[in-house]
């Protein structure tokens, strides 16, 4: 750990550069600049270096910024990409900007607090404050695997809470059986007019919204499909497509083991996919590894979102999300009274706990018929 003479001097001293050289949390090796005026200072100045090295060797003298840094290295190789991006984005957007510059043991439960409080300042619903603090949670999880922290002190503080009258399980938003048809119909209208002018890509949406409401598959599980992954009136969904991260589209596996799934196709499906395949058949590009909607790239997920809006609006009823078809399909299947665990299957989640968690007040029908049942005992 050199002390180099510099030119030039101030109030007297002589100007002094100090280096030092330290290998990172990876291995790296880096080095360390700093100048100062006095020889005695210079020396001062190494040794406090020298032992702020040895705590960012042992990972507590590691920023949250730093951290984050060697975190997202970490996970890169271990979680799905579009998992990380949005990770990525949460961390780089709220937590960083308030807590990147503290080192990991100078992360007291007041600042922690403080950074609750800037959270809650913000206008998020819930939910969102909640995913924050779970990627805030998860990070510092990682700090402690590393042993660059002997707990996480965040814990201590606990989740973001909503006031009682905020946690009554809010309408989800959905279309009933009746607004789709309506919603439906004017997507049909829309592309065979646009047929007779020539152009024969807006069925494509069309078909997309069909496929959405029929199956409740994902948004990037339709932007994935080909006409292969259709067998016998069977759907296999195998892959998922991410328009959110860096670059071109990036063909990923579907979110967990689960949404590896096959799917019987119901008959009006069956014949919006049957007139469709027909349409695309009299281009000459046509091939089965060709995407059901889209063909050779897939929809934007903005031009969907607006071919929503228009066709809700055309048709005169609320506009919902695109992931709202998803609420769509389960919400139907519920208050048909279909079984949860055959809901969980189709929706592709990783248990039965996480569908029931998120649909089970869409199964008003189980309440009127229990009462049914009890009104007769007299």
């Amino acid at each position: 750990m050199p002390i180099y003479k510099m030119e030039g001097k101030k109030n007297g001293k002589q100007k002094y550069r100090v280096r030092i050289n330290y290998i990172d949390s990876f291995g790296k090796a880096k080095q360390l600049d700093r100048v100062v005026y006095g020889l005695d200072e210079a020396k001062e100045l190494e040794r406090k270096l020298q032992a702020s090295m040895c705590d960012v060797e042992a990972g507590i003298g590691m920023t949250v910024s730093e951290l984050f840094e060697e975190y997202v290295n970490v996970k890169k190789n271990e979680t799905r990409e579009s998992s990380l991006d949005t990770s990525s984005r949460i961390i780089s957007k709220h937590i960083i900007p308030i807590l990147g510059k503290y080192k990991l043991k100078k992360l007291t439960l007041p600042i922690l607090q403080n950074w609750k409080n800037e959270i809650n300042n913000k206008d998020f619903s819930i939910t969102t404050r909640q995913h924050i603090y779970a990627e805030l949670r998860a990070l510092l999880n990682y700090a402690v695997k590393m042993e660059y922290l002997p707990a996480n002190p965040l814990l201590k503080l606990g989740n973001f809470k909503t006031t009682l009258e905020l946690e009554q399980k809010q309408e989800m938003d959905y279309y009933t059986a009746d607004e789709f048809k309506q919603f439906i119909s004017v997507a049909h209208n829309c592309a065979l007019q646009a047929q007779e002018s020539g152009n024969y890509f807006e069925w494509n949406y069309y078909v997309f919204f069909s496929i959405a409401f029929y199956t409740g598959l994902r948004k990037g599980e339709i932007h994935a499909l080909r006409w292969c992954d259709i067998d016998n009136g069977y759907l296999s969904v195998t892959r998922s497509i991410s328009q959110k991260l860096k670059g071109e589209d990036r063909i990923t596996p579907p979110k967990n083991k689960s949404s590896i799934r096959t799917l019987q196709l119901p008959k009006p499906l069956l014949k919006i996919l049957s007139e469709h395949k027909e349409r695309c058949k009299q281009f000459d590009n046509f091939s089965e590894n060709n995407l059901i909607c889209g063909a050779d790239k897939s929809l934007r997920d903005t031009t969907i979102q607006n071919r929503c809006k228009k066709y809700a609006s055309l048709a005169g009823i609320k506009t919902i999300r695109i992931h709202d078809f998803r609420h769509s399909h389960a919400s139907l299947l519920a208050n048909e009274g279909i079984n949860i665990q055959e809901i969980s299957r189709r929706l592709g989640h990783s248990n039965v706990e996480m569908t029931w968690n998120t649909y089970s007040h869409l199964y008003p029908r189980e309440e009127e018929r229990a009462i049914k049942i009890l009104d007769k005992i007299v």
